[in-house]
């Protein structure tokens, strides 16, 4: 099983920047589907993001279209979320995960991902 890290989550107002940052100790990071998800305070896990191995195909959460950005950098079993306009109501804790398989879905869900990280904290003040 992958051992995944986040980190680079933090404080910032509304409106602020954040690039959140995830390592990846595996051996199957480079070609499996990447997944970021989120969870606030006595909500379920949602959706993010997530992008295949080559990083060209990504699909986003209606909710974070247009300012969330995933990438990858497979040579460094990292992958990254650019969180740009940041609103409150992304407050939450952020969680990379890899998924089973190469398969990518346009509409994920925590089912489609077997392996996870511990998470990272972003808060958003208004």
């Amino acid at each position: 099983q992958v051992q995944l890290v986040e980190s680079g989550g933090g404080l910032v107002q509304a409106g602020g920047s954040l690039r959140l940052s995830c390592a990846d100790s595996g051996r199957r990071f480079s070609r499996q589907v990447m997944g970021w998800f989120r969870q606030a305070p006595g909500k379920e896990r949602e959706f993010v993001a997530t992008c295949g191995w080559k990083g060209g195909s990504t699909y986003y959460a209606d909710s974070v279209r247009g300012r969330f950005t995933i990438s990858r950098d497979n040579a460094k079993n990292m992958v990254y979320l650019q969180m740009n306009n940041l609103k409150p109501e992304d407050t939450a804790v952020y969680y990379c995960a890899v998924g089973y398989d190469t398969v990518l879905y346009s509409t994920p869900t925590v089912t489609d991902f077997g392996s996870w990280g511990q998470g990272t904290q972003v808060t958003v003040s208004s």
